[in-house]
């Protein structure tokens, strides 16, 4: 068996502040994808490791956006006029929204080289999802800022998917979410779409801050993967823009809301005393993107009393470091490996390829908070099981009270 990995990263010293370590990752995670997608490159050059030789026809559009779904906060910032960033990640975070604006030209014009599949197969209606997912998180950069030949190719590339016939489960949210960002881009969008993907995880709750995928229970990390972020931001957006059923949406805003604070919680206490949490069900190879929506939730500023911003912080820099700092997580050329800690190529599903393993960005949402905001700047504190493991008493955890 082969020794443990060592963790502590070359990019990382021991000393850094979490907010530069959290830097450090998004920065080489995003920078070999944008910086090729950007110029026409990412289809010639990207390497993609998987299991079904099919997946060539997704990756690029997987990486492109499930890496922008995560960053979307944070390179919202480049166009704050308010923003306090310290010049060095100023800097940055104006290169790569420079680069990203530039790749939603590229991969939506259909004469590029990097033009992207959204219509062949069911594939393009997930990962056109997650960039509708990142238009919502950062609507001044990736819509009003756009110029108007790309965000007219963004609109027909996302009304491309309509042809896409979702599967029943998680997969219904991704054409809400499309439909969401097309009303944020100032377009008509279905309303019978988003309000079967409601209604039908609404049939799916099971309780205690938890739905099912589909018909069936899964133990994994679905909910916060795809689902809770996925129905809170559609919610956010249409709540009071129905023709029909703004009251029924309204009250599903306040619902959801409850329900992933408690699931915040929940995958708060999973999270161990050194990072790890246990890897259960499907897509471990999204590796610290299993915290997605706690991530949310605290970038969001709606962390229920029980979670104080500074023991978020400390459990999720965990997280990141212990799944991200491994050796063999990173090829020669900065592009991710499949796996959840290090080079774990078995961990793959037949699903999984180079592309789909950028969702890790979505446990970076709290970036979008200034360095300022408690979540940065209270001091640090035990999360959940470091507290517990200590012997601090952390008093009693109780399920969500629904009528």
């Amino acid at each position: 068996m082969p020794s443990p990995t060592s963790h502590t990263p070359s990019h990382n010293p021991p000393s850094a502040q979490p907010r530069t370590i959290w830097l450090n990752y998004i920065d080489r995670i995003a920078r070999p994808i944008l910086s090729r997608s950007a110029s026409g490159r990412l289809i010639r050059e990207m390497p993609i490791e998987q299991k079904r030789p099919h997946r060539q026809n997704f990756a690029h559009l997987e990486a492109v956006g499930r890496l922008l779904c995560g960053m979307a906060p944070w390179l919202e910032c480049a166009v704050d006029a308010d923003n306090t960033m310290a010049p060095d990640e100023a800097k940055r975070c104006h290169e790569l929204a420079d680069l990203a604006t530039k790749t939603l030209t590229q991969i939506t014009d259909p004469a590029a080289p990097d033009a992207l599949n959204f219509s062949q197969g069911q594939q393009p209606v997930v990962d056109a999802a997650f960039l509708a997912q990142a238009i919502l998180r950062a609507p001044n950069l990736f819509c009003d800022s756009l110029d108007a030949t790309t965000k007219a190719q963004v609109i027909k590339a996302l009304r491309a998917t309509r042809q896409c016939k979702p599967a029943f489960n998680n997969w219904l949210l991704f054409s809400a979410i499309i439909e969401a960002a097309l009303d944020r881009l100032g377009e008509p969008w279905d309303e019978m779409r988003v309000d079967y993907a409601i209604r039908q995880h609404e049939q799916w709750y099971v309780g205690d801050g938890t739905y099912t995928d589909g018909p069936n229970f899964h133990w994994d990390y679905y909910n916060s993967l795809v689902i809770q972020p996925m129905l809170l931001d559609v919610l956010a957006q249409l709540q009071d823009r129905s023709q029909f059923q703004t009251e029924y949406l309204q009250q599903q805003y306040v619902v959801t809301t409850k329900r992933i604070q408690r699931h915040a919680v929940v995958l708060e206490r999973m999270i161990g005393t050194d990072g790890t949490f246990p890897p259960l069900g499907r897509s471990l190879s999204y590796r610290c993107g299993a915290m997605h929506a706690l991530a949310q939730v605290a970038w969001l500023r709606m962390l229920p009393d029980s979670l104080k911003p500074a023991q978020v912080r400390g459990a999720l820099t965990a997280v990141i470091s212990r799944t991200l700092q491994p050796d063999g997580t990173f090829d020669e050329q900065d592009f991710l490996r499949i796996g959840l800690c290090g080079a774990q190529p078995d961990m793959g599903e037949n699903y999984i390829s180079t592309g789909s393993l950028y969702l890790c960005s979505t446990a970076f949402l709290p970036l979008g908070l200034p360095a300022t905001d408690p979540f940065w700047s209270e001091p640090d504190m035990p999360w959940t099981q470091l507290a517990a493991w200590s012997g601090i008493d952390i008093g009693l955890d109780h399920a969500l009270a629904e009528s």
